[in-house]
């Protein structure tokens, strides 16, 4: 074998990277760790220790230092599922964006065809823009659309007269920047909030950004926060020298009031001095002196305020400190910017700030002082109208760059604002104040004024970054466009789920991995030995990769890692039947070893290519846990190839060159359906028979029975409910039918003391009044049952119509997609149609049982087998396999249709002797995947058991028609031509020259 060298390196390079990777993670539960022993039980002192260990050095690699924020950014997250917290999905109101951009017009036909639109888009995938479009066509309106949209603040994008077309596009380019301001509104909200890991994403496509927080338990501030209108304000400022005084007056007050007991010990006292240290160096560039060493000890323990709070001063001349220039009055480390805050609250430090001072902290820290928060004095924000001007005057803004390249940003305002803006800078370029820029109490930025600005058109320029004036572009263009964010679906999962989450997943990876190592030692013999290695080496590269890909860890992806296990030892599987076939030719061990991996090679790579471009298909279509699932999968397909063909490739070298007896079976095991030959072609159409009954059987269900639809496949709530004792089902369901006036969905979720609700009620409203009244008659029926049974709500679900639809759109044409790339990929590979349209066959029959199990057995099997998301993953999944199965046979058939003699013998021979040279693969690889799916299924935890389910029947059916459909289908397309080149034979079913 090449390469053994470079395949060394590759290994030790790869699995360093993953260490490295991993290493992020070990670090942070260790820090974790501390922050509980410390805390002992107290959340809030928990989450002060680790607020504190945030800019902290946790992590020295000598090379290069990192804080406990960026370990945590580098950490493998773990998901909702997991951990517990909570999940949303916000709508941007694209209706109230039209009628903004047309300033509101009271024109009947326009109103109307909105609301159609609005209402429409519940239930359709289109975007409400081109509803809109459709609607106001529709209802025969003759008023041409730009005449509302032709105003003065959009004057330079649309004119009376302008296309409907143009205005389409015109709406859709404004709502994709509505889209992407809220965005960075919502961003900068969520890291205010101090949310571990959160994970923000638009949702390509539409209007929505979906929003993950992990271990978030203040569910009504986290809505609050989302929900609130942004409002981009323009303030005056004060000055620095006008703040300082008060500062220092606070700071007395503050000492004398306070116990004489420092607020923090000793040697975080002596911490803060070192950092007051580092700040006046940083502001007198690098100079250090007695002097300042003395200021630096000045602001210790005797000053609270600016022990925490670090003056805006710098070295001026004669080493004499002075006071900075601007509106900034001062900088504190993140850690310390919640008791700055408290004190700033304190009645005794109010009494001194004047009553249109407040105090405001910027969006985030400056380059230079990555750690660290600027505090900005703004001048009337305690007043009613505190604000000079607002950001509905401004027409537009762009990230440039000025003459000297330097990042800058431009703002155009409209007449009224301009006329404003004029006065306001007029006013302030006297001694060049400050105006900042506020969104969300949040200072933006707060530039000083050069010079009076007549025209409405300004440059703001400062120390940006080019993203920096991005983002600042983006704001001042979130003024503009007042829509409100609201949250359509929402998941709470809380931690005790969350804990038995990991547990069941930890025991279904650990039970899974040995179940595997057990089979393969068992059935091969030291080749399972070597294929145990590379599994084992396949997880730990697995869990590398998605710690440095940032990924998630949900629970289904750890299904995804427990599947891998499984599906890892098929190239295995693939290389140890080949080289027992070719011992069986009489070859010596190395040949057979050299001439196995060649062979199987490429049935290995048809095979995980189309279960690759399943996952691609899943990670394009799915979204939340599903995301974990397809990373997973195709991150496993990748790291089980590299170790199942390189890396056992290797080890049976070296134990080839170590003189080594190699065995690839046991004597029980070494014939285990070498010699098949069942006349598969032969009683093909018993077969068929069987199987149109069982598709007409499933299809008869299908469309009498129904399914039982998930949540995010028709909308509502769902909640799991945790009993003290079992309950009876029928009298919750009785009582919630009563409270709720309709149906309620009620089913056992794991143990009979644990239940799964799902209800329609106010199906249609989102708002938090109906997410409270929605709770609060749940809990009055479930009150109701048995008043000494008490229950908690470990989570919810909440999904409005437009999502679910949405999501049913999204899941039908991945359905569909899937089979068309596969079929397509076949038609590439093979060169012939009808493997193609046999492949087609097998995946549409293995879909069609599949969907009528879960018709038929729904209800009658204790657990849930609800069409979701994760039965569409499953059902994926299950396509992947089996057409995985079918391309192996394929490659057999067409290997021995490329032979020299295969025109002298019968096709049914030749389909059939495919399919039994390849049925001991086929069996062995189903078997390791149902074992594997089995422990999922029974350890894995109630969440996935109908996803883990219809995987487990899906292998099972899919393994049945690779063998029984596939090829015969394959056979009865071609009868009649010759398999390899296409002529014509004599005889129906003889392949002739």
């Amino acid at each position: 074998m090449q390469g053994k060298g470079l395949i060394k390196l590759l290994v030790i390079v790869v699995s360093l990277a993953c260490l490295y990777s991993l290493s992020f993670t070990w670090v942070t539960r260790n820090v974790e760790r501390d922050a509980e022993n410390f805390a002992k039980g107290d959340l809030a002192k928990e989450k002060s220790y680790l607020d504190s260990m945030a800019g902290e050095v946790v992590y020295n690699l000598g090379f290069a230092k990192y804080t406990y924020r960026e370990a945590k950014a580098n950490e493998l997250a773990l998901g909702l599922d997991l951990k517990g917290g909570m999940n949303v999905t916000m709508e941007i109101s694209l209706d109230e964006l039209i009628r903004n951009l047309a300033n509101n017009p009271k024109d009947e036909k326009f109103n109307k065809a909105l609301e159609q639109a609005v209402a429409k888009s519940k239930t359709s995938a289109k975007t409400v823009v081109a509803l809109f479009m459709e609607e106001y066509k529709s209802i025969g309106a003759t008023t041409p659309l730009s005449t509302f949209f032709s105003t003065k603040d959009n004057a330079a994008l649309i004119k009376p007269g302008d296309s409907d077309s143009k205005v389409e596009s015109f709406l859709q380019k404004e709502a994709d920047n509505a889209i992407q301001n809220s965005y960075k509104v919502l961003r900068t909200r969520i890291d205010k909030f101090g949310v571990a890991s959160p994970n923000i994403q638009i949702q390509q496509g539409t209007n929505r950004i979906l929003i993950e927080l992990p271990g978030v338990k203040d569910e009504s501030r986290v809505r609050n926060l989302l929900q609130g209108s942004a409002k981009l304000e323009f303030y005056e400022t004060y000055t620095n020298q006008e703040v300082y005084p008060l500062l220092e007056n606070i700071d007395k007050t503050l000492a004398s009031t306070l116990k004489a007991a420092p607020a923090t010990t000793a040697t975080a006292a002596a911490d803060t001095s070192k950092k007051s240290d580092d700040l006046l160096s940083n502001l007198t560039g690098g100079k250090k002196d007695a002097k300042k060493d003395s200021a630096a000890v000045n602001l210790g323990q005797k000053n609270p305020l600016f022990e925490v709070l670090r003056p805006a001063v710098y070295m001026g001349e004669n080493q004499q400190m002075a006071l900075m220039p601007g509106s900034m009055v001062g900088i504190a480390s993140l850690k310390d910017t919640a008791k700055v805050n408290a004190y700033l609250q304190r009645p005794e430090v109010k009494s001194i700030l004047p009553g249109n001072l407040k105090l405001l902290w910027a969006v985030k820290p400056e380059q230079k002082t990555p750690e660290q928060l600027s505090l900005y004095a703004i001048k009337g924000a305690g007043q009613d109208n505190g604000a000079v001007l607002t950001g509905d005057v401004i027409t537009d803004a762009t990230a440039n760059f000025d003459e000297k390249n330097q990042p800058v940003v431009g703002m155009q305002m409209n007449s009224e604002g301009a006329r404003e803006w004029k006065k306001i800078t007029a006013k302030a370029a006297q001694n060049r104040d400050a105006i900042a820029i506020v969104l969300d109490n949040v200072v933006y930025s707060a530039p000083s004024v050069n010079g009076e600005i007549p025209n409405g058109s300004s440059s703001i320029s400062g120390s940006f970054t080019v993203e920096d004036t991005k983002d600042l572009a983006n704001v001042l263009k979130a003024g503009r466009l007042p829509t409100t964010a609201k949250i359509v679906e929402e998941a709470i999962v809380g931690p005790t789920l969350g804990q038995a989450a990991i547990d069941a997943g930890v025991n279904s990876a650990v039970i899974g991995i040995i179940v595997v190592m057990i089979f393969m030692i068992a059935y091969y013999n030291t080749a399972g030995i070597v294929a145990n290695i590379a599994v084992l080496l396949n997880v730990f590269i697995i869990m590398g990769v998605l710690a440095s890909l940032n990924a998630v860890l949900t629970l289904p992806g750890i299904a995804g890692i427990v599947l891998t296990m499984g599906t890892a030892v098929d190239a295995n599987v693939l290389i140890y039947e080949r080289i027992r076939e070719e011992l069986g030719l009489g070859k010596s061990i190395r040949q057979a070893v050299a001439d196995g991996y060649k062979h199987a090679l490429p049935s290995i790579l048809d095979s995980q290519i189309t279960t690759f471009l399943i996952g691609i298909i899943l990670f394009l279509f799915g979204s939340g846990p599903i995301l974990g699932f397809a990373t997973t999968l195709m991150v496993g397909i990748i790291t089980s190839l590299f170790t199942a063909i390189l890396v056992t490739r290797v080890i049976f070298e070296w134990m080839l060159a170590k003189d080594f007896k190699i065995k690839v079976s046991f004597p029980w095991s070494a014939n285990t359906l070498h010699n098949a030959n069942f006349k598969f072609v032969q009683k093909r159409k018993i077969f068929y028979a069987i199987s149109i009954v069982a598709v007409l059987i499933s299809a008869a269900s299908i469309f009498t029975k129904g399914f039982s639809l998930g949540v995010d496949f028709q909308g509502g709530r769902t909640y799991t409910v945790r009993y003290d004792k079992p309950v009876d089902l029928e009298a919750v369901r009785t009582n919630l039918d009563d409270i709720f006036k309709k149906t309620t969905e009620v089913k056992v979720f794991g143990a009979s003391n644990q239940l799964r609700i799902t209800t329609t009620y106010h199906i249609e409203e989102t708002s938090d009044t109906a997410d409270k009244e929605v709770l609060d008659k749940l809990n009055q029926g479930l009150s109701k049952v048995d008043a000494s049974n008490k229950h908690e709500i470990l989570s919810s679900q909440k999904v409005g119509p437009s999502i679910a639809t949405d999501i049913k759109s999204r899941a039908t044409s991945s359905a569909i997609f899937s089979i068309i790339i596969v079929a397509a990929y076949i038609l590439i590979r093979f060169h012939k149609w009808e493997y193609s349209v046999g492949a087609a066959i097998a995946t549409i029959h293995d879909a069609i049982i599949l969907l009528g199990l879960f018709s038929i057995l729904d209800g009658i099997v204790p657990f849930s087998l609800d069409i979701d998301q994760h039965f569409v993953a499953a059902i994926l999944t299950v396509i992947a396999y089996s057409v995985n199965d079918t391309v192996v046979v394929f490659d057999r058939l067409r290997e021995f249709v490329s032979k020299p003699n295969a025109h002298n013998e019968d096709l049914g021979d030749v389909v059939n002797h495919a399919i039994n040279s390849t049925l001991s693969r086929t069996i062995i690889t189903s078997l390791t995947i149902v074992f594997v799916l089995a422990v999922l299924f029974i350890f894995g935890g109630e969440v996935i058991r109908g996803f883990s389910f219809a995987i487990l029947i899906g292998v099972i059916v899919g393994t049945y028609s690779s063998i029984i459909l596939a090829a015969p289908s394959v056979y009865d397309l071609r009868k009649g031509k010759h398999l390899a080149e296409g002529n014509t034979a004599k005889k129906a079913e003889v392949v002739r020259p």
